[in-house]
């Protein structure tokens, strides 16, 4: 009576529909969950939760249960039977890959060969020494290890009881920093440090050398109050600095971009918050000596791929210490070891490392910027080589080219910043993926048979329809006529741009020198008719140019009422005034770029100065890498990369890069180049001819007209251009 009443329930129409939307609305807030704070957490609060799972079982015992239930091994529910046998599948195929199957990453640097990863999942790995020996007299060690699924807005509490040897231990969470790294806190009781930045492999590094020690940076030795032989040597006494280095450079003060020698073997006054280019690396020291701990502390900036951190405390015989433990998905850390009590215990956070049955070796990594940027990635791959007994069978791996290798399959994730080593993304999923597969496509011919086969309840379904058609159209046609006329009466709402700061232009004064010194229309529209090459090759008039340009930038068809070819017209008359002009267009949602950026919330558009810091460092240089070096973007990441995007055609144009006019004579490729650009197509003279004389001509001719409302001289030069 029981079991009948239970399989009423588990069978139940009702149950499956309330199911189907629980499981809908989860799927919806997880991704939510996922964009606002991160995979983890949703993993925590939604996709590894035990009722997500139930749920998913109760499916698949459904599914399984109803094709007993209703018969469907009979010949005339083959399509019925084959959309059950498909979601049954790929139920299967889901909770293989959860439970049995694995992945994770694989860093390999050009001429590296390695078998080994990094696991996809996280965990605590714990070692506990004492004096327990064996019958040999070998020293024991007990191993532990935790699989952690941590995040900083969920609950992460644990607690691991365990023993070494009779003698308990207990090891409990105490805290989690979701972006960590290693950094100085400040306290007048600590010691003395001073914070050095330095760029070698590419990368911006900071460090803070500790007083009286010695630290290899990139295998240079640098020193802090304690002079070395061979070293550099930072000495500091009653508020002087100085440096005394082995090898000759030089350095270059920010503040007046006044130069200097660095001499070997020789002490000399140290330039704080200058540039140091000495023994192939270049560093800075930009703060002064500062007394406190070192010690591990929350990133103020974020970057994607950095390091969390683990605060533990371990317990035995009454005496307990506090582990601090960075790491993460994708590092596997030394272990930090602590004496607790009479135990050696060492532990870390991360990545476990795996292996795999054959090695990989890369032999190069390619990557491709995009025209006239250092930044972003247009493209990138690695070639690598399978090693396995004795052979070598190479492979080229990148977007939409995977490695498929005895059950493992390699996909191009990411890659070293210095582009000399690549990141490949690894999954074991053999059975998961193929069971996973055969599922869906049982699903897609079932969909296919259902719509198709006579009989089907979309062929009555589609009787039945036709015969309301004609009402239905009707109908159309008026809601279509209403909902027209109402579109029609809706108004463009205003852009409220706040005035700059106090040492910037206001955007009133702006807008006033733009306005007063506009092409008329025109004459603009004469100028529009020019036909130039865009980046891709194709021609096109500069109108066509213009508009695309100025939608792009601002989703606008016009700013201050100028139309887009006086736009593109004050643009080259005057490139400079367009430099604090708020064009670029920032979505509405998009305030974490508007914080970096330091923009007020609900600012619409931003100038090109809004992009850049008073040392003239470019704000989104830090986060353009990770966008770009990754075949996944998240949304956050591709607002960066349109930006971006937005940043390098606004200034190209500025700078005259855009306007290619002028074709290379019997180029094969029938390039067209801008003015900008004409000495490099080896144009003998053209270049100056036309940046000294043609171009202030046609300026004047413009202002001429502006004044006297005749432009007879301006379309004169425009004539002369078209002929040429």
């Amino acid at each position: 009576m029981l079991a009948k009443k239970i399989s009423d329930v588990l069978f139940s129409t009702r149950l499956m529909a309330i199911l189907f939307i629980i499981f809908g609305i989860a799927m919806g807030i997880g991704t939510f969950i996922e964009d606002a704070h991160g995979t983890p957490t949703a993993r925590i609060l939604i996709y590894n939760a035990w009722w997500f799972e139930v749920i998913m079982l109760v499916f698949l015992i459904n599914f399984v249960g109803n094709i007993k239930r209703y018969r469907l091994l009979q010949k005339d529910k083959w399509l019925t039977l084959l959309l059950h046998i498909s979601f049954i599948l790929i139920l299967l195929g889901a909770f293989i890959t959860r439970y049995i199957s694995y992945e994770g990453v694989m860093p390999i640097r050009e001429g590296e060969t390695t078998n080994q990863f990094l696991s996809e999942k996280t965990y605590l790995q714990i070692n506990l020494d004492g004096d327990f020996k064996d019958d040999e007299g070998v020293l024991q060690r007990r191993v532990l290890k935790k699989q952690l699924e941590v995040a900083k807005t969920t609950n992460n509490n644990f607690t691991i009881q365990t023993d070494y040897k009779g003698q308990p231990v207990k090891i409990e969470y105490i805290d989690f920093i979701a972006g960590a790294e290693e950094g100085l806190v400040p306290d007048d009781n600590g010691k003395l440090y001073l914070k050095m930045v330095e760029s070698g492999g590419g990368e911006r590094h900071d460090h803070f050398l500790q007083e009286g020690q010695q630290h290899n940076i990139h295998n240079i030795i640098y020193t802090f109050n304690r002079p070395t032989k061979g070293a550099i040597n930072i000495t500091y006494d009653n508020g002087n600095y100085f440096i005394e280095t082995p090898f000759e450079g030089d350095y270059l003060k920010m503040a007046d971009q006044s130069q200097g020698k660095v001499y070997s073997d020789s002490i000399q006054p140290l330039q704080k918050r200058a540039l140091y280019n000495v023994a192939g690396t270049q560093f800075v020291f930009p703060d002064p000596v500062v007394k406190g701990n070192y010690d591990i502390i929350e990133s103020p900036i974020k970057e994607k791929g950095q390091q969390d951190a683990l605060i533990v405390k371990a317990t035995t015989q009454n005496e307990s210490k506090v582990f601090k433990l960075l790491g993460g998905k994708g590092f596997a850390n030394d272990y930090k070891q602590l004496k607790v009590g009479n135990l050696e215990i060492s532990m870390r956070y991360g990545s476990e490392e795996l292996e795999l049955p054959f090695a990989l070796k890369l032999n190069d990594f390619i990557a491709k910027k995009y025209p006239g940027t250092q930044t972003g990635y247009s493209s990138y791959k690695s070639k690598v080589s399978i090693i396995e007994n004795e052979t070598n069978t190479p492979y080229e791996i990148f977007m939409n080219n995977v490695l498929d290798h005895k059950g493992y399959r390699f996909f191009q994730a990411s890659f070293d910043p210095d582009e000399q080593g690549t990141i490949l993304s690894v999954s074991h999923d053999y059975w998961g993926t193929w069971i996973t597969y055969i599922g869906y496509f049982l699903l897609y011919v079932g969909l296919m048979g259902i719509l198709l086969v006579k009989g089907s309840r979309f062929k009555d379904l589609e009787k039945s329809l036709s015969k309301i058609k004609a009402k239905k159209l009707a109908l159309s046609v008026f809601v279509l006529f209403v909902g027209l006329n109402v579109n029609d009466l809706q108004a463009q709402s205003a852009i409220n741009i706040e005035e700059a700061s106090h040492n910037r232009p206001s955007r009133k004064q702006i807008d006033s020198l733009i306005i007063a010194n506009a092409v008329d229309k025109k004459q603009a529209a004469e100028f529009g008719k020019l036909v130039i090459q865009d980046e891709k090759g194709r021609m096109k008039p500069i109108n066509t140019f213009s508009s695309e340009l100025l939608r792009k930038l601002s989703k606008s068809d016009e700013y201050k009422g100028l139309n887009s070819d006086q736009v593109l017209l004050s643009m080259i008359q005057n490139p400079t005034v367009w430099f604090d002009v708020p064009l670029i267009y920032i979505d509405k949602k998009n305030d974490s770029i508007r914080k970096i950026l330091g923009t007020p919330k609900g600012e619409k558009r931003i100038s090109l100065t809004d992009l850049f810091n008073k040392d003239l460092s470019y704000k989104l240089e830090p986060y353009l890498q990770a966008a770009t070096s990754t075949n996944t973007p998240n949304s956050f990441e591709k607002d960066f990369i349109k930006t971006h995007e937005k940043f390098y055609l606004l200034n190209s144009t500025l700078m005259g890069e855009m306007l290619r006019i002028f074709p290379i004579p019997n180029d094969s490729n029938n390039k067209w180049v801008a003015p900008a650009n004409l000495k490099e197509a080896n144009y003998k003279g053209m270049d100056s001819l036309f940046t000294q004389q043609i171009l202030p001509l046609y300026n004047n001719a413009l202002f001429k007209g502006k004044q006297t409302g005749d432009y007879k001289q301006a379309k004169t030069f425009l004539d002369g251009l078209k002929k040429f």
